[in-house]
């Protein structure tokens, strides 16, 4: 499996990105796709997940009613609308896959495949 991040950036606060993960190289129809962050000096931070196959989703308090996740099936794309981008949401994203059951998918150690992460960068 792997997974391209993309749609990273400079905006001022207030501002929108949409971020993309595109995943290949399996099927996706069960799986739970995260996106989690990373400030440096700070440890990866859970922020929206995804249930591919019941379309459910969840967000971090932190993000709730700012970031949205949609999908393309035809493109196997999961997509990330950050909106009133704030400077604290600074960091690295990463994308991420999970094949496993029965878990919160709350924590890195939740999920399997990893994209490389894109910088999302807000000033003030």
């Amino acid at each position: 499996v792997q997974l391209q991040a993309s749609g990273g950036g400079l905006v001022q606060a207030g501002g929108s990105l949409r971020l993309s993960c595109a995943a290949s190289g399996g099927t996706f129809s069960s799986v739970v796709m995260g996106w989690f962050r990373q400030a440096p000096g700070k440890e990866r931070e859970f922020v929206a997940r995804f249930s591919w196959s019941g379309g459910y989703t969840y967000y971090a308090d932190s993000v709730k009613g700012r970031f949205a996740i949609s999908r393309d099936n035809a493109k196997n794309t999961v997509y990330l609308q950050m909106n009133n981008l704030k400077p604290e949401d600074t960091a690295a994203y990463y994308c991420a896959v999970s094949r496993k059951y029965e878990r919160t998918w709350f924590t890195p150690a939740d999920y399997d495949y990893w994209g490389q992460g894109t910088q999302v960068t807000v000033s003030s």
